[in-house]
């Protein structure tokens, strides 16, 4: 079967359709690993520019050949850099994500688009037998998180998070996860985790239009509303925008940050294909701060506190940010983790680790799993936040317990258009 791009487009049924004839591809990578990779990168705000000059501008074993962007200053923009970085003017530039799904010349998309849009994107792309890396937080909702590692399993994809902290930043929260788990503190018993707020709801006054945008593209599955510059900055910007404020695009600053300090949490505590059990209203009422997760192991893990992730003990405590790590007792680092114990990896960066695993087809360190379950624990959060009463939940199974919460928190109403789509 041979599909045009414009089918794929316009086909409801591509999501089951284009698998059939596309996931042989990642199979056979494994036996090329001197040749390129053609990656897409998908959404270039700051985020997407930043992800590019990063990790793939001068990277010898990929080239980027095709950008989507609703926007279409930044469209050009960016197409212009890429072409110029590659000294030649084979970068394609798209307004519809979906045609670089269709094209079967590219293995493999980077999604750094705003969070509302992550897993829509990554169930077509893992449908289209793409492998994928998708910034954080990777998901809005407790349904894209099971729907998402279903749609990645299902077709085989590696698949990396951007949950740069496992990988760089002087491999500090690998050495701090390396002490809490070989036991270095005692027994976990609370963990601290000083991230920002939760989401609000979005109350933007109307502005006027953009020209070149296109908003209705820009919202995808998020309600309607008129078009503000604070959620789809005016051209080619140097800030990252606010819609992270708002719920409808994202699960906050909590869940921003909380996608890099809850992971390195689930890290510390070896609970990467779990999650909480139970999730408490904070003990003073505040709806900012203070909910607790607790996990079957029996330790709580504690919105609020310093900057970063702080591992109480009962031995000891670690405590690491980015650019600081700090222990009681203080000469805690100052016995090396022993040859006979737990050594977490050390990559040379993020995107690097990503790539490996694509030629070796293994799983890099914050595979689709990693992710959906961090943003689960945002989401689970949140949700007390919002709703002010406890939930119990069962983490294997996606779904509440005990008579606690609702399904219908699971997921919210989508444009018809953008129904979230089944692996």
């Amino acid at each position: 079967m041979t599909w045009t791009r414009r089918q794929f487009v316009q086909s409801a049924a591509v999501a089951a359709a284009v698998p059939t004839i596309l996931t042989t591809a990642g199979a056979a990578r494994s036996t090329r690993a001197n040749e390129k990779l053609s990656l897409g990168i998908i959404g270039m705000g700051i985020r997407g520019r930043n992800t590019f000059n990063a990790y793939f501008k001068n990277n010898e074993r990929c080239h980027v050949v095709a950008i989507a962007e609703v926007d279409k200053t930044r469209r050009d923009h960016y197409q212009n850099e890429i072409n110029k970085a590659r000294g030649d003017e084979s970068c394609e530039a798209y307004n519809d994500f979906r045609e670089i799904l269709a094209r079967d010349d590219i293995d493999a998309v980077v999604i750094t688009t705003p969070d509302h849009w992550h897993a829509t994107m990554c169930i077509m792309a893992a449908n289209a037998g793409k492998d994928i890396y998708c910034e954080k937080p990777l998901t809005h909702t407790l349904e894209e998180s099971r729907r998402i590692i279903e749609s990645v399993r299902k077709h085989n994809c590696v698949f990396q998070t951007g949950s740069q902290q496992r990988s760089e930043f002087g491999h500090k929260f690998a050495q701090a996860c390396e002490y809490v788990r070989n036991g270095r503190i005692g027994k976990v018993l609370n963990v601290n985790i000083g991230v920002g707020d939760p989401p609000k709801v979005c109350d933007l006054p109307p502005e006027d239009m953009e020209p070149g945008l296109d908003w209705s593209a820009w919202l995808g599955p998020a309600a309607d509303r008129p078009y503000n510059s604070e959620l789809s900055p005016r051209g080619v910007h140097n800030h990252y925008p606010r819609w992270r404020n708002y719920i409808d695009y994202c699960n906050g600053y909590l869940a921003d940050m909380g996608a890099h300090h809850y992971d390195i949490a689930q890290w510390g505590i070896n609970a990467d294909d779990t999650g909480p059990v139970e999730i408490l209203p904070a003990v003073d009422g505040d709806r900012t701060r203070g909910v607790r997760a607790i996990y079957a192991s029996g330790v709580t893990m504690t919105h609020g506190g310093p900057s970063g992730a702080t591992f109480i003990g009962t031995q000891g405590v670690v405590h690491v940010d980015r650019g600081r790590i700090d222990a009681v007792p203080s000469n805690l680092y100052e016995t090396p983790i022993g040859d006979d114990e737990l050594h977490l990896p050390r990559n040379k960066n993020h995107a690097e680790n990503w790539i490996d695993c694509i030629y070796s087809r293994e799983k890099p360190i914050c595979d689709v799993e990693i992710g959906a379950r961090t943003s689960a624990v945002c989401e689970l959060v949140n949700l007390v936040y919002r709703h002010n009463e406890r939930i119990a939940w069962d983490p294997q199974a996606w779904s509440f317990t005990e008579g606690t919460g609702n399904p219908d928190w699971l997921d919210y109403d989508r444009r018809d258009e953008w129904k979230l789509p089944d692996a």
